[in-house]
C-alpha cells in the first residue's frame, strides 16, 4: 500500500495562541484566516504591510516590530512562517519542531511539518485541499468543489441537526418552466439543502429523481378543475413542517410571485413566526415564449405587455396588436378571451402564438390569428400547460407561417422584410 505522509484534519483554534512570523501579503492573508478561525495571532516581523498593519491597528492582532526571537515560539499552538527568507523560516521551523508545535514553512512545503490547504466555505461547510504541495492546483480544485455545492451539484444537506438550530424554514423556490437548467443557482442549492420539499405539478420535476432518499416529498399540484390540496391546506403544510425543525422548500413553476401564490404562502409564514426566503424564477409569461422564438417586447412591434390569466376579464388590457398580451393558464377559456379582445377592438388578423410544454421534449408551438386560433386550438387538441402570446411580436417566431413576415420589423437591416422561415404548423 502506498504511504502518504499526509493526515487531513481540522484544526480549532479558537481563542488559542497563534504566531505567525513575517510582515508581508503572504503572512497577512495567513493572519486573516488565522482570524477567522478565532485565534489569538501575534505577527513578529521588523516591517508590515498595509493589510497587516491595519488589523493591528484596529486590535485584531498583536504586532511586535522585530526580529524573530527563538523564544517566540513558546506557549504557541500554531507557528506560520512567511518571512521570504529560507533560513529565517527554517529557522522557526526547526524552533517550532523541537517544542512539538505544528509549524507551516512557507518557503520549503517539502520540509514543513505542515501544509495550508486551499480553502472555501459554502453555508456552515468548510472545504480544504491539499493538491500534492501545489497551491494553484489547489485552488483551482477548491473552487471546482465550491462551484458544485454552491449549484446543488453536490449535497449540501446536513445530516444532523445543528446543536444551536430551533424552528425550520420555509424558501419558495421559483423552478422556471419546467427545464431543470432553468431554475436559479440559489434555488437548485436550497433544494439540495431540504429536508422536505412541497412540489407543484410544473416546474422541474425531474430534479424530484437527485433527492436523497429521505428527503419526503408532498404533491400539491393541481390541474384545471382538480385541486386536492387546496391553498389553505398548502399554507398549513408549509408551516407545520418549519415549525417540526425542517427546511422546507415549496417548489413551484415559474416565478412565485406570478400568478403562482407565493405572496399568500409568504404572508402565512410570518404570521406564524417562520422564516422565509423568496427565490424568483424564470417566469413562464415571458420564458415560454422566448422557447418558440417570441419576444415579449421587439423594437418595432411591441413596447410593452399585459399578463393575465385565461379566467380575467380581458376589458381593460390594451386592444391593440403592438401591446403584446400574454395569457396563462387559458386554454381553456381561449375561445371566449378572443371573443372579448375583439370587441374591445384588436383585429381578427392579430398574430397569437400558443406554445405547450416550453422547453420540455413534448413542446409543441401553435400560430395563428385572433379569428382562427380557437378553432386551430380545438383541432389539435391543445392543453394547459401553455403559454398564449397575442400581438404582432408573434411574427418573429420561426414557427410563423411566412406571410406573417411581410411586414416591415426588421432591427439589423432597416426598411427590409425579414427572410421568410417554413411555419412548424401552418394557419
Amino acid at each position: 500500500m502506498a504511504i502518504q505522509d499526509i493526515y487531513p484534519t481540522a484544526l480549532r483554534l479558537l481563542g488559542r495562541p497563534v504566531l505567525v512570523v513575517g510582515g508581508g501579503p503572504v503572512a497577512a492573508r495567513r493572519a486573516k484566516g488565522l482570524l477567522d478561525a478565532g485565534a489569538s495571532v501575534t505577527v513578529v516581523a521588523p516591517l508590515a504591510c498595509p493589510a497587516l498593519t491595519g488589523l493591528s491597528d484596529a486590535g485584531h492582532l498583536a504586532w511586535e516590530p522585530r526580529q524573530y526571537r527563538g523564544s517566540d515560539v513558546d506557549g504557541a499552538w500554531f507557528v506560520q512562517t512567511a518571512t521570504g527568507d529560507a533560513a529565517v523560516d527554517a529557522q522557526v521551523a526547526a524552533d517550532a519542531e523541537a517544542q512539538r508545535i505544528w509549524c507551516v514553512n512557507a518557503s520549503d512545503h517539502e520540509a514543513s511539518a505542515a501544509w495550508t490547504p486551499a480553502v472555501a466555505v459554502v453555508d456552515d461547510v468548510r472545504i480544504a485541499v491539499n493538491a500534492g504541495g501545489d497551491p494553484r492546483r489547489a485552488m483551482a480544485l477548491r473552487d471546482a468543489v465550491a462551484t458544485a455545492l454552491e449549484t446543488g451539484d453536490l449535497p449540501l444537506r446536513r445530516r444532523r441537526a445543528r446543536p444551536d438550530a430551533t424552528a425550520g424554514s420555509v424558501a419558495l423556490v421559483g423552478g422556471g418552466p419546467g427545464d431543470a437548467g432553468l431554475i436559479t443557482v440559489r434555488g437548485r442549492r436550497l433544494l439540495g439543502q431540504a429536508d422536505v420539499v412541497v412540489a407543484d405539478r410544473l416546474g422541474p420535476r425531474e430534479l424530484l429523481n437527485e433527492l436523497a432518499p429521505d428527503v419526503r416529498v408532498i404533491e400539491v399540484g393541481k390541474t384545471p378543475g382538480h385541486h386536492p390540496i387546496p391553498q389553505s391546506g398548502i399554507n398549513r403544510i408549509l408551516v407545520d413542517e418549519a415549525l417540526l425543525g425542517h427546511r422546507v422548500v415549496r417548489l413551484k413553476g415559474g416565478d412565485p410571485y406570478v400568478l403562482g401564490r407565493g405572496g399568500e404562502e409568504a404572508e402565512y409564514c410570518r404570521q406564524h413566526g417562520v422564516d422565509v426566503e423568496v427565490v424568483p424564477g424564470v417566469t413562464s409569461a415571458i420564458s415560454v415564449p422566448a422557447a418558440a422564438g417570441i419576444p415579449v417586447t421587439h423594437r418595432g412591434l411591441a413596447k410593452g405587455f399585459s399578463v393575465v390569466t385565461g379566467h380575467e376579464e380581458l376589458s381593460e388590457v390594451p386592444a391593440r396588436a403592438d401591446h403584446t398580451v400574454i395569457l396563462l393558464m387559458g386554454v381553456g377559456q381561449l375561445r371566449h378571451s378572443a371573443a372579448s379582445l375583439a370587441l374591445a377592438g384588436l383585429p381578427a388578423e392579430t398574430p397569437v402564438g400558443i406554445v405547450e410544454n416550453g422547453y420540455l421534449p413534448n413542446q409543441r408551438v401553435t400560430i395563428g390569428t385572433l379569428g382562427t386560433i380557437a378553432d386551430q386550438a380545438e383541432a389539435a387538441s391543445v392543453a394547459n400547460p401553455a403559454v398564449i402570446v397575442i400581438g404582432d411580436v408573434v411574427r418573429v417566431s420561426p414557427f410563423a407561417p411566412s406571410h406573417f413576415k411581410t411586414a416591415d420589423y426588421s432591427t439589423t437591416s432597416p426598411n427590409a422584410p425579414r427572410t421568410p422561415l417554413t411555419p412548424s404548423i401552418a394557419p
